[in-house]
């Protein structure tokens, strides 16, 4: 993060967090409608953007496109060089595909293509049931700080901001939750890690960074199997 994002956290969290990321969760299931009564019928959407936002998606649209058209010039010239490439850079190209193939593979074994473990009565689902009541907007900061597992958002959706305006939203107690990376053997890029409870219970979260400050923290700290080591 920049040193401007690191300031408005700390200021905005009132502690230095030891990392941080933002983070977004995939599209929540929909609950058995008694047990979406029974936790307050909270909203399982984040809000709609706001107009100036949708006016800036609808001005920099056409600059996507710009950038896709680049994008697959630049994957026809890559493609080009593997051809005209060294046998060892073939092979180290090849490595690299089957270390990609091998972690998308990973993903679904390890359920990280879902939103959370499925059970509703889990700590996991019941903060799902809370999640956009606390805030409509569709990120949260994960902050790791002293013992515990904060989740900061602005109170609203917002295209702009967003450090600026956020708040606590939710407290969990390492003694409840750990962070875990089950991708952390793997040599690639990578934008997962579960919020693994106490109960067993587990929400995905999808890093806006790859390999973000928290993937770097967790691999520091965790031991194999997710648990975490005493120091952390």
């Amino acid at each position: 993060m920049s040193a401007s994002a690191d300031r408005a956290i700390r200021n905005r969290l009132g502690v230095t967090p030891d990392a941080a990321a933002w983070c977004t969760i995939g599209k929540i299931p929909e609950p058995l409608a008694e047990a979406h009564r029974a936790a307050g019928s909270a909203p399982l959407r984040p809000a709609f953007i706001r107009p100036l936002g949708m006016l800036g998606v609808a001005l920099g649209t056409p600059l996507l496109y710009i950038g896709k058209v680049f994008g697959l010039l630049a994957t026809g010239e890559e493609a080009l060089e593997r051809m005209l490439s060294t046998e060892g850079a073939q092979e180290l190209h090849r490595a690299a595909k089957l270390e990609k193939k091998q972690r998308d593979e990973a993903v679904v074994k390890f359920g990280l293509d879902t939103t959370f473990d499925g059970d509703w009565n889990g700590a996991a689902g019941r903060l799902l049931h809370r999640w956009y009541s606390h805030s409509s907007h569709h990120e949260r900061l994960v902050a790791l700080a002293e013992d515990r597992i904060l989740l900061a958002a602005p109170p609203k959706r917002v295209s702009i901001r967003r450090d600026a305006l956020m708040r606590v939203v939710a407290e969990i107690a390492t003694e409840d939750a750990v962070l875990a990376d089950p991708l952390s053997a793997f040599k690639v890029r990578n934008d997962k890690l579960l919020l693994r409870f106490k109960d067993g219970s587990w929400l995905t979260l999808t890093t806006e960074e790859w390999d973000s400050e928290l993937h770097t923290y967790v691999k520091r700290h965790q031991l194999p199997g997710g648990t975490r080591t005493a120091e952390a």
